[in-house]
């Protein structure tokens, strides 16, 4: 039996290795930093929201008490004899204790430890009022509960929602048709008539608001949702060129497959085309609920003498220009209130709706 030996590996050069570490140790310190302000931009966007957050749940004392914490606090009580008396953050033998202050004095004040109460008043000498409160930690839900009976919140609730979910089958169903059009169809003049319709993006609506709200004067539409709802039904050049461009990505063979079994374009847009856009479909009806749900202006110069017909956005700029200084917790929480539904849609359908907005960018 014969024995081969193998042959060794040669080992990498000194050179080559330190070459290899100082890479490694480079793309790891370029990894940190990219995380590490990474996450400072997430915190630095986030903290005006979880500001807002802690105030929609203190009440008007804690937000006015001073020093008062970000988060929702109140000063802690003890009952001793039948009273309560504030508590203290009192250093004690170099040791900090609460303690509950039961006589007041400008050199010397009398405390009571709240676990031993039993023990009797301890003298402490200084002034009681350079002392630190002892807080506990007290959240309230009467904002909201407030929100909902005085911003009449359901009616309001339910005419942001009747508005935006027709104007949203009005647009899906406008944008799809029009932008099946551009997609499949071969006209005289279809590259000039997209140029056309992308260019009114560009178009601010500053210069269409009065000869706009002319026409729905004239129409005696101001003072419905039909202003609102309507120009729906009529397509957007945004969530067009949405379409299109995912429309181009789905074969054309599958629309001749479709012709071949006796399909009309109708049909065919049905069964073969729409299955197949559902990303971009839920994309555009989300890109319009998110805009629908937030818009302020529209609803207020068309809705602005109607109050039992206003959304959300209107009614709570009204509730806050009241309420704004006096109770802003109130206000706060009717914010939250208001965003906490498109929030819940973009993370029920956010893989869908990042699938259709990536598809939508990639040329065919």
């Amino acid at each position: 039996m014969t024995v081969t030996a193998q042959r060794p590996i040669p080992a990498l050069p000194l050179q080559k290795t330190r070459a290899v570490r100082r890479r490694s140790r480079r793309e790891t310190r370029n990894s940190f930093l990219v995380t590490f302000f990474a996450v400072v931009l997430i915190a630095g966007f986030l903290s005006p929201l979880l500001r807002s957050f802690a105030l929609s749940f203190q009440t008007p004392e804690q937000i006015s008490q001073v020093g008062a914490p970000l988060w929702p606090a109140s000063p802690r009580t003890f009952t001793y004899n039948g009273r309560d008396y504030p508590v203290y953050k009192v250093p004690i033998n170099g040791v900090t204790r609460e303690m509950a202050l039961v006589k007041k004095g400008r050199t010397e004040s009398q405390f009571v430890d709240p676990t031993n109460a039993g023990a009797g008043v301890v003298a402490w000498q200084g002034g009681w009022r350079t002392l630190e409160p002892a807080l506990t930690f007290a959240p309230t839900f009467d904002n909201y509960t407030n929100v909902w009976s005085l911003l009449n919140y359901p009616r309001l609730l339910f005419n942001t929602a009747a508005i935006a979910v027709i104007g949203l089958i009005g647009t899906v169903v406008s944008c799809t048709l029009v932008a099946y059009g551009f997609a499949r169809f071969r006209f005289p003049g279809r590259g000039f008539l997209f140029l056309i319709l992308i260019s009114t993006i560009f178009l601010p609506a500053a210069v269409t608001l009065v000869p706009t709200y002319t026409i729905f004067v004239k129409l005696g539409w101001v003072g419905t949702w039909l202003p609102l709802l309507v120009p729906t039904f009529f397509a957007n050049a945004y969530d067009v060129f949405l379409l299109r461009q995912y429309l181009l990505t789905i074969p054309r063979e599958m629309d001749e497959a479709a012709a071949i079994d006796g399909a009309g374009p109708l049909r065919t847009l049905i069964s073969v085309i729409v299955p197949q856009a559902w990303p971009v479909i839920i994309a555009v009806a989300i890109f319009h609920l998110v805009y629908s749900w937030n818009d302020f202006f529209a609803p207020l110069i068309y809705l602005s003498t109607k109050p039992d017909l206003q959304t959300l956005a209107v009614g709570l700029a009204t509730f806050s220009a009241n309420r704004s200084a006096q109770e802003p917790g109130l206000i706060q929480a009717g914010t939250l209130m208001t965003l906490i539904v498109p929030v819940i849609l973009f993370l029920m359908f956010q893989r869908v709706f990042m699938r259709g907005v990536v598809i939508t960018g990639v040329e065919k």
